[in-house]
């Protein structure tokens, strides 16, 4: 008789919880956001993840706005837009100006309508050891990674306001949780927008406006020919690029595109992407001082400082036999699928 009660409580309870899981998956059904005939904001959206996100989104029919520095890069992303929709627009702009973020804005809404979405996606990435980076290395990842996202949302978010509702991705970086060597100006830059992306969550409620803040690990979008690279070049670029593309560590751009997009349909508010960074979160969360232990360590096994340079060379200027290898395949096959070569 008592095995018959515990039988039914088990019972009980699973229905119970089941029923929870149930509840809240109609929730997501019915409160899913609608993507259709929206217009969405990509910034950086001429290459790697920003162009696969705007593919995506294209399918799903809405009206894709990309934007870039690069006008040639924007040209081969219009034409590949071009195939899948023709609710697209391309514009060149550099969102560490603000003149040309309002052009963009102006443009916009005069041909697509004003901003539901907005994206914040475009990044530098710089490689090196502290002793090579100057104040202006990282002066221009806070223009491009917290100075760029704050004035494209300061241009889109009244308009939101106004109309009661909007949503904001702001693709920060595991990076902007736990501070990886070799790559201070990224780490410091990343972790002012998450502050940001953040705080902006929690104020914005009240206005129907939905901000996610994305947190990706290594992805194969094939853009570390177009980083940064400081010290010793072509050591600095080889484990930046292998990293890049390890099969496990990494996560393809495809499958963090997607993810990215649930999160924005859902209104999720906080999004990690690949499992090494959701655990290098948990693990950092309960004890910081591991992590960066952990973090002295492998500092000591990537390339020193004897023989460093402080000139700045692209990825594919510093490429070696080993940045060349069957290490690297994935990343070069992305390279070519993202719009990352000239």
């Amino acid at each position: 008789m008592a095995q018959l009660s515990r039988l039914n409580k088990f019972v009980i309870g699973g229905a119970a919880i089941g029923g929870i899981l149930l509840s809240r998956m109609l929730i997501k059904a019915i409160t899913k956001y609608n993507l259709k005939d929206k217009v969405v904001l990509i910034t950086g959206g001429s290459r790697g993840l920003g162009i696969v996100m705007a593919r995506q989104l294209a399918e799903k029919g809405a009206k894709v706005v990309v934007c870039a520095r690069d006008e040639e890069e924007l040209s081969a992303a219009a034409h590949e837009l071009s195939t899948i929709t023709q609710n697209y627009l391309a514009i060149p702009c550099d969102i560490t100006d603000k003149e040309q973020i309002r052009t963009m804005m102006d443009e916009t809404e005069s041909i697509m309508g004003p901003v539901d979405v907005l994206i914040n996606n475009a990044g530098i990435i710089q490689v090196g050891p502290m002793e090579t980076m100057t104040e202006q290395d990282f002066e221009n990842a806070m223009k491009v990674h917290f100075w760029g996202p704050f004035y494209v949302m300061k241009e889109v978010l009244p308009g939101m306001k106004k109309r009661k509702g909007g949503r904001v991705v702001n693709i920060v970086s595991i990076g902007g949780k736990v501070s990886f060597p070799h790559l201070l100006p990224y780490n410091a830059s990343k972790y002012a927008l998450a502050g940001l992306s953040e705080g902006m969550t929690a104020e914005l409620k009240k206005d129907k406006i939905k901000i996610t803040t994305v947190y990706p690990g290594l992805m194969r979008t094939g853009s570390p020919r177009n980083i940064d690279v400081k010290g010793r070049h072509e050591e600095e670029y080889a484990w930046f690029k292998i990293s890049d593309s390890l099969p496990v560590v990494s996560m393809s751009a495809e499958k963090a595109a997607s993810q990215i997009i649930k999160a924005l349909e859902n209104g999720d508010s906080s999004l990690t992407l690949s499992f090494p960074a959701k655990l290098a979160e948990a693990i950092h969360g309960i004890a910081p001082s591991l992590t960066i232990s952990a973090f002295e360590a492998v500092n000591r096994l990537l390339p020193g400082t004897r023989g460093a340079s402080k000139k700045s060379k692209k990825g594919y200027e510093s490429d070696s036999r080993l940045s060349q290898s069957v290490l690297t395949r994935k990343t070069e096959k992305a390279e070519i699928e993202n719009n990352e070569l000239p």
